[in-house]
């Protein structure tokens, strides 16, 4: 888009969900999901829809969002809250399956949308950046493996906090790395209660 272009949010995400610039690399055909408005408090970054995202067209309906609103402690209602939370993952269409697992995110997706999306998301209090792709992205001088850079979440929390993707294929790593949920997590959980107003009530 060009920088003179004063689109609000809604026009951005209308021309966000009609985009076509990868369709010829996608093997489903393009459907981006993308979830935000200006009123989001929490930005959560993914990699890229899965197939069962892409079938329902509903980000993280999957085993992994299962698992990350676990970590957030939030349940459906409050996650697909778009004036809560808002889910915009490093490439907004299903790139396709390769022989691991799914492919990455398609890169021409962050070059033709990221910034200005993200430029009016004026009212976000944390983000989650979640997997190698979007810790590339927003953390770019930060070297070392994605373990490495995990395990320095304290230099950007409270406004940021990095975390691996909660896919299950990342079981391994949880149970290698506890220190994830015993330090990271229960930090976290705080942070996402401030950010979305939440008075935390002993139970």
């Amino acid at each position: 888009g060009s920088p003179d272009r004063k689109d609000s949010l809604p026009a951005l995400l209308e021309r966000i969900r009609q985009c076509t610039v990868c369709e010829a690399h996608l093997p489903m055909g393009p459907r981006p999901v993308v979830q935000a408005s200006a009123k989001s408090r929490l930005l959560i970054v993914g990699q890229a829809p899965g197939r069962k995202v892409h079938e329902t067209g509903i980000p993280f309906n999957d085993p992994s969002g299962d698992r990350l609103r676990a970590w957030l402690d939030i349940d459906r209602d409050t996650f697909y809250d778009d004036e809560k939370v808002a889910l915009i993952p490093m490439g907004f269409c299903f790139p396709g399956t390769g022989r691991s697992g799914d492919l990455p995110p398609r890169k021409e997706c962050a070059e033709a949308w990221r910034e200005e999306l993200l430029q009016k998301l004026t009212n976000v209090k944390l983000t989650l950046v979640l997997g190698q792709y979007a810790t590339r992205w927003h953390l770019p001088e930060e070297r070392g493996s994605l373990t490495e850079i995990v395990s320095r979440w304290n230099q950007w929390a409270p406004q940021m906090f990095v975390a691996p993707h909660p896919s299950p294929r990342n079981q391994l790593w949880l149970k290698k790395n506890p220190w994830f949920e015993e330090e990271l997590i229960p930090a976290l959980r705080s942070e996402v209660g401030k950010a979305l107003g939440r008075r935390r009530t002993n139970t």
